[in-house]
C-alpha cells in the first residue's frame, strides 16, 4: 500500500497497556476503513470462554473464522495478532511499543495485579511481541513508540508506516536497562 489505499488488513499488536485500542480506532477512521478488535471477535465469533478473571482464546478457531469474517480492507487490532491473523491476509503489521517504565505506570492504574505488571514489562522489555510478529509477518512488520504521543499522534504514525511514509524502525528498550538495579527498578513493589 506504499502511498495508496489499503486492500489487505492492516494489524495493530502491542503488549497490554501500549495502546492498541486508543490508537487502532482512530488510526482505521484515518485509513477509511473498519476497525475490529480480536477481544470482541473471539467472545463473539464463540472462539472464548470464561477462565477465572479472563478469557481463553481458541487461537486456531479464531484464525479460521476471521479469515471469512474480517473484510479487506480493514483495520484488526489486539495482543493475539500474530496468532490469529492468517499472514497472506496481512499487508502490514505495525506494533505499538511503549518504554516499560511508563507501561508499568500505565499498567498499575488499569489495576493490573503485581505478576501480571511483572509479565508484561518482561514482554515489552524483550520484543516479544514484535518479536512473534516479525515470525509472522516477516518485512511487513513495523514499530511505533508510544511512550510520550497522544492517541491521535500515535495513530498519524501508525497511518504514516502503513501508507510507506515513516520507517517504524525497530525499538530496544534493552539498552535502557543493561544492569541488574536498572532492572530490579522495574519490578512491582507488592
Amino acid at each position: 500500500m506504499p502511498g495508496g489505499k489499503l486492500k489487505g488488513i492492516l494489524g495493530i499488536t502491542g503488549t497490554p497497556g501500549t495502546g492498541k485500542k486508543s490508537v487502532a480506532p482512530l488510526a482505521a477512521e484515518l485509513l477509511g476503513v473498519v476497525p475490529f478488535s480480536i477481544d470482541e471477535l473471539a467472545l463473539a465469533l464463540g472462539s472464548a470462554e470464561a477462565d477465572g478473571d479472563g478469557y481463553q482464546v481458541d487461537t486456531a478457531r479464531l484464525r479460521r473464522k476471521i479469515r471469512s469474517v474480517v473484510p479487506r480492507p480493514s483495520a484488526l487490532y489486539g495482543h493475539l495478532l500474530p496468532s490469529v491473523l492468517d499472514p497472506t491476509l496481512a499487508e502490514r503489521v505495525v506494533v505499538l511499543r511503549c518504554e516499560p517504565r511508563v507501561l508499568g505506570g500505565r499498567l498499575r492504574a488499569r489495576g493490573y495485579p503485581g505478576e501480571k505488571v511483572r509479565a508484561n514489562l518482561e514482554a515489552e522489555l524483550i520484543g516479544l511481541v514484535a518479536s512473534e510478529a516479525r515470525g509472522a509477518f516477516g518485512a511487513r512488520t513495523r514499530e511505533v513508540d508510544t511512550t510520550s504521543t497522544t492517541p491521535e499522534e500515535a495513530a498519524a504514525t501508525v497511518v504514516a508506516v502503513a501508507r510507506g511514509r515513516a520507517g517504524g524502525s525497530r525499538i530496544d528498550w534493552t539498552r535502557n536497562y543493561d544492569s541488574a538495579p536498572k532492572l530490579r527498578s522495574l519490578l512491582p513493589t507488592e
